[in-house]
């Protein structure tokens, strides 16, 4: 049965295909308008129900904004999705770090609304009191220790991994936030292409050719 709820009808949910569709739309909200400028009250009239009925699953604002990362934003484009796809340089034994980053910006140029939530987000929890805050303070730190245990094969000249890649590794991160946001713009440019040109001075020719 379902009820009205500000226009539109509020209809019964499994919990999973619910607390889904909320963090979708919550998303889809926040990479338009910010976190600050969406309400709770907005989320719960996008998707049918009622302010106590969204609170039963959110909790608070905070909440939310949680659901949204964990639940919607963090899915895909890891290491493991790379070693299981058969592409070059995803060799389990000894992945091509490289081509990993390939894959990756592959994927989020597939997810513009994603990246541009990423990227709202980011920028929002510059403020402490952001409920993001510290996941943003410790976030390269975190993709180092996703990173690390992996046997990346690179270059012998270059070094051992754990010894010398993580000053690379950040760079990478800062240059593809950089460059997401370039492409985010309204004159938008090739996110894949714009990468190769930052991977040819990173990883340069020769010392890099045959691990990338």
């Amino acid at each position: 049965m379902a009820e009205s709820t500000g226009g539109k009808k509020r209809v019964r949910k499994n919990p999973e295909e619910r607390r889904r569709e909320i963090a979708e739309a919550a998303a889809k909200l926040i990479s338009e308008r910010g976190s600050n400028a969406v309400s709770i009250r907005d989320v719960a009239d996008e998707v049918g129900m009622s302010h106590s009925g969204l609170l039963h699953y959110i909790g608070d604002k905070n909440g939310l904004i949680r659901m949204v990362i964990d639940d919607v934003y963090a899915g895909g484009g890891t290491v493991d999705d790379f070693l299981r796809s058969g592409l070059p340089g995803s060799d389990p034994e000894g992945p091509l770090f490289p081509a990993y980053l390939r894959f990756l910006v592959r994927h989020n140029a597939q997810r513009r609304s994603m990246v541009r939530l990423f990227s709202v987000l980011s920028v929002e929890s510059l403020s402490v009191s952001h409920p993001l805050h510290e996941d943003f303070e410790r976030r390269f730190d975190d993709i180092w220790q996703d990173y690390l245990p992996f046997p990346w094969r690179i270059p012998p000249q270059v070094g051992d991994w754990g010894t010398v890649m993580r000053p690379r590794v950040r760079l990478c991160m800062e240059t593809m936030d950089g460059i997401q946001l370039r492409w985010l713009r309204d004159s938008p440019i090739d996110l894949y292409d714009e990468w190769l040109q930052f991977e040819s001075i990173m990883f340069p020719s020769p010392l890099w050719d045959g691990y990338k």
